[in-house]
């Protein structure tokens, strides 16, 4: 049985991507058929994704990406971390841009493939109190 080091694929991901502000990295670290389960909805296909990503780094100013906790299975192709976010809202969750502060957490489950690209990840964030957030107050 062949093990991959999948904390260090997602790891990189979040270094390459969201803390660097890159979405151009989306091509080399997740696989063509990548499939993104994220509020409800299925993003599919590497290009898809990537657009998906540029959307959200515009939404979030100054956005400030953390990881808490990333652990994984016994041969590496499952990964779940734990992440936080923060920044100044320009658009995010559909608001109109205030530039208000922004605070995110949220799990994502990964599966990676073993070429060490990610396969899929499922998303569970607080988005909703976030929402609440930035309309109550």
């Amino acid at each position: 049985m062949s093990i991959v080091d999948g904390v260090a694929a997602v790891e990189n991901f979040w270094a390459r991507v969201w803390q660097a502000r890159a979405p151009e990295a989306v091509d080399e670290l997740v696989h063509e058929d990548f499939v993104i389960v994220n509020a409800g909805s299925e993003i599919r296909g590497r290009a898809a994704f990537k657009t998906w990503v540029e959307g959200f780094l515009g939404a979030v100013h100054d956005l400030e990406f953390t990881v808490v906790e990333t652990f994984q299975n016994s041969d590496g192709t499952r990964v779940c971390s734990l992440w936080e976010l923060t920044g100044r809202n320009n658009g995010i969750v559909g608001l109109e841009p205030d530039g208000r502060p922004v605070h995110l957490t949220g799990t994502a489950v990964w599966d990676v493939h073993p070429d060490g690209t990610l396969l899929r990840n499922r998303v569970e964030r607080n988005a909703f109190e976030l929402h609440q957030r930035l309309t109550n107050s």
